[in-house]
């Protein structure tokens, strides 16, 4: 299923352009450029939008920076904390770039 979720908090970011890129750990590497994926909330399942995915590319924790936050519309410490709180022993993530689909 060409499926990924987005916890809630970020729907308005998605759907306005603000957020163009998702951090993800191993299990989310699987995604293609120039897949179709829908998105669902990650808390109720409720779809609302599609995007496609323009590149998936390795990054460790250490390497996230500024040009990353602004793509997830966040300061860098931000970022960090998200990516620590949902992620608390992980150090090897992807940085999947996407646009949406009108």
């Amino acid at each position: 299923m060409n499926k990924i979720t987005f916890f809630t908090r970020f729907e308005q970011d998605i759907l306005s352009g603000k957020k163009t890129i998702t951090i993800r750990d191993h299990s989310e590497s699987h995604f293609k450029p120039n897949q179709i994926l829908d998105v669902f909330t990650n808390e109720t399942d409720r779809f609302f939008a599609k995007i496609k995915v323009k590149s998936v590319t390795p990054i460790l924790f250490d390497e996230l920076n500024e040009t990353h936050a602004k793509q997830e519309n966040m300061s860098l410490d931000q970022l960090r904390d998200v990516i620590k709180d949902i992620y608390p022993n992980d150090n090897e993530f992807f940085v999947i770039e996407y646009q949406l689909v009108s």
